[in-house]
């Protein structure tokens, strides 16, 4: 199991991008947090095999349709033992 910080950067905030990098998550069995951050960024705490996340990552890239992906910024961190993925509406 491994643990990466996601900060993805672009137009990804109310284009559903939290919903559908959810849905993809479950799909591949990755477990974690995303939110939206007060400057337009999103952040994702993804844990998963080491697959998965290459998979998620690739998806972190694209986005849902309406999204404008700029830049994803990724580096490992401490291992949480998230036991499921979930949307957090507000930031900590």
């Amino acid at each position: 199991m491994q643990h990466i910080n996601i900060t993805v950067k672009g137009q990804v905030q109310g284009v559903s991008y939290r919903a559908a990098t959810k849905a993809v998550a479950d799909q591949l069995g990755v477990k974690g947090i995303i939110r939206n951050e007060p400057n337009g960024d999103v952040f994702i705490e993804a844990e998963g095999d080491k697959l998965s996340l290459e998979m998620f990552l690739e998806w972190c890239h694209e986005g849902p349709e309406h999204a404008n992906v700029n830049l994803v910024e990724s580096h490992e961190g401490e291992l949480k033992n998230y036991r499921n993925f979930e949307i957090v509406k507000k930031s900590l």
